[in-house]
């Protein structure tokens, strides 16, 4: 009889692990049939202009995706913050043009969003030039954690949305991140699909990121010169390490297509087929 207990409790564990993901995908069918509510498109429209950018069948996308993603994912206030629909979906209406055209995993391993009113102050521990640990503490706009969740500024998201051309936006650059991260850890090298395509994606990225670097190093002197120089493509941010430079061009992507594509067209071609978006088009 225990046996017999056992073997059918294992059995409904194989049937609802079998039937997880069909119910899963069942869900979120039925999410993206539901209408768009008329509140969020007033919200969209008011706070993230890029999206009126959109093709009509991207925004049709766009919008479908934030139903799903904001049925999904899980709000958090902090610092005092109370999250209403309008941060709720001005969030979800950025993090979501990086589904548009893709195998829609709504960022898995992301379970809520943490909101702050503005730029949170960490505390970290880092090595300087002679390997001594050091306390430093910052403050941050924004942060992925691979433990499945986003952390962000309320007001550097409404700023990062506001202007849609400056190559900046937060909620881009983090949820960047945790595609990166879909892997277990960010490397600058997120999932590609097939294996052909991480050699390209090394050398193209691999070449773009020495030359930031570089031209961050010249930028050093110059600055204690006092001397003016043009505003970058690319944040210094950027040369920090190749997870963040993954994440900053993506912003620049999204952003400043055009800009991307004149000056750098291989590291556009890699992140047009990655995102599978061409952005020149709108």
């Amino acid at each position: 009889m225990g046996f017999l207990i056992i073997a059918a409790f294992g059995l409904l564990l194989v049937l609802w692990f079998a039937g997880a993901p069909l119910w899963v995908a069942w869900r979120r069918h039925r999410l993206r049939r539901q209408p768009f509510p008329a509140a969020w498109r007033v919200i969209v429209r008011r706070r993230v202009p890029q999206v009126r950018q959109l093709p009509a069948d991207l925004q049709l996308q766009l919008k479908r995706h934030m139903q799903v993603f904001l049925a999904e994912k899980r709000f958090v206030g902090c610092g005092g913050l109370v999250v209403t629909d309008e941060m709720r979906v001005t969030v979800a209406a950025q993090a979501c043009l990086l589904l548009l055209n893709r195998p829609a995993g709504y960022f898995r391993g992301l379970r809520e969003i943490l909101m702050y009113p503005g730029a949170f102050v960490v505390d970290r521990v880092r090595a300087d030039g002679s390997g001594v640990l050091q306390e430093q503490r910052g403050a941050l706009a924004g942060e992925s954690w691979a433990q499945g969740q986003v952390v962000l500024s309320w007001d550097d998201t409404l700023a990062g949305a506001a202007v849609a051309d400056d190559g900046r936006n937060v909620v881009i650059h983090e949820f960047a991140h945790q595609l990166d991260q879909e892997k277990g850890h960010a490397n600058g090298a997120p999932l590609l699909g097939r294996r052909h395509h991480y050699a390209r994606w090394s050398q193209v990225l691999g070449e773009a990121f020495a030359h930031l670097q570089r031209q961050v190093a010249l930028e050093a002197p110059a600055a204690d010169r006092h001397e003016a120089a043009p505003a970058p493509l690319i944040s210094a941010y950027g040369a920090t390490d190749p997870a963040e430079f993954f994440a900053v061009v993506s912003e620049v992507f999204f952003e400043q297509p055009q800009r991307l594509a004149a000056e750098q067209p291989a590291l556009y071609r890699e992140f047009s087929g990655y995102y599978r978006i061409d952005p020149l088009s709108w």
